[in-house]
C-alpha cells in the first residue's frame, strides 16, 4: 500500500481553496462587493450582470475603494472582533473574488476626474494606470472561475444564477432604505430603490405594490431589543414564506425560530 506523501500547497492553490470559501457563485460576489459598498458609505450603487453574473458583474457606487488582502477600515485590533457592527470585516472580499475572476477597478478618490485603473485576474496583476474617471468606484467582474473549470461546473443555468443575483441585491436594499439601489439585468432596469430612508418606500419598490398596500408597520421595544418592520393583513397571507425577510443590525438572517414566532403570533 503506497504512503500518502502530506506536501505543502503553493500559495496560488491556497488562495484559490480559500476564494472557494467566499465565492461560490456570481451572486456571492455580488453580495460581497455590495457589503463593501454599504459598509464603505455609498448612498448610490448600481448593479449590473449578463448571463446571470457568469460572464459580466459591474458594481458602481459614489465611494473610492480599497484592493488589497486584509486591508479593511472596520478591524484595528484583536478586541475589535468583539463588537463588528460593518457587514464586511476581514477585508478578504475583492482579493478572494479576483482570485477566480478577471477583475477590473476603477476609482477615484475627489471631483478631479483623475483616477485609478488596476486590473487583477487569477491573483495575477495585470495592470496599474492612471486615468480619467469620476468620483466613485466601479468593479467590473468578468469570467468567474474562469481558472476552476470543476467550479464551472457546479454553476446552474443564466436564469437561475441571475435569480439568485437579484436576490441578494433586493435583501440589501431592504436592508439599507437610505441607500438608492439600481439593478439592472441584461440591459433591462429590474429594480430602482428611491434611496430615501424609507423603509415602506423600499418595500414598495423590491416587493411591489400589492405587497405594500397589504403592509403594516411593525415596532416594539423589549428590555433593550427592538423589533421593526412591516407584515401583512392576514387577509394577504401566503402560502409559503418567500416573501419573508429578517435582518439583524442591517444583516440579513435565515431563521426558522424568528418566522415561527411570528406565524405563532
Amino acid at each position: 500500500m503506497a504512503v500518502a506523501k502530506i506536501r505543502v500547497l503553493d500559495k496560488h492553490t491556497a488562495e484559490l481553496i480559500a476564494a472557494g470559501e467566499v465565492v461560490e457563485r456570481p451572486a456571492s460576489v455580488v453580495k460581497e462587493l455590495l457589503e463593501n459598498t454599504v459598509d464603505a458609505g455609498a448612498d448610490t450603487v448600481t448593479v449590473e450582470i449578463r448571463n446571470g453574473g457568469i460572464t459580466f458583474m459591474r458594481i458602481t457606487d459614489n465611494v473610492p475603494a480599497a484592493f488589497l488582502r486584509h486591508a479593511t477600515s472596520k478591524v484595528r485590533t484583536e478586541e475589535d472582533l468583539e463588537h463588528i457592527g460593518t457587514l464586511g470585516f476581514r477585508g478578504e472580499a475583492l482579493a478572494s473574488v479576483a482570485a477566480v475572476a478577471d477583475v477590473r477597478l476603477t476609482t477615484c478618490t475627489d471631483d478631479s476626474g483623475l483616477g485609478t485603473a488596476y486590473r487583477i485576474a487569477g491573483g495575477e496583476e495585470l495592470e496599474y494606470e492612471e486615468i480619467g474617471a469620476p468620483k466613485g468606484t466601479t468593479i467590473t467582474v468578468s469570467d468567474v472561475f474562469y481558472n476552476v473549470p470543476a467550479r464551472m461546473k457546479f454553476l446552474k443555468k443564466d436564469v437561475s444564477e441571475g435569480n439568485a443575483v437579484a436576490g441578494v441585491v433586493q435583501r440589501i436594499a431592504l436592508s439599507h432604505p437610505e441607500i438608492s439601489f439600481r439593478f439592472l439585468r441584461d440591459g433591462r432596469e429590474e429594480l430602482l430603490t428611491p434611496g430615501d430612508g424609507k423603509l415602506y418606500s423600499c418595500i414598495y419598490a423590491v416587493l411591489g405594490r400589492e405587497f405594500a398596500a397589504n403592509a403594516l408597520e411593525v415596532d416594539y421595544t423589549l428590555e433593550g431589543i427592538r423589533l421593526h418592520g412591516y407584515i401583512c393583513k392576514p387577509s394577504a397571507a401566503r402560502a409559503n414564506r418567500t416573501m419573508q425577510h429578517f435582518f439583524i443590525n442591517g444583516r440579513y438572517v435565515k431563521t426558522n425560530t424568528a418566522a415561527v414566532a411570528m406565524e405563532r403570533a
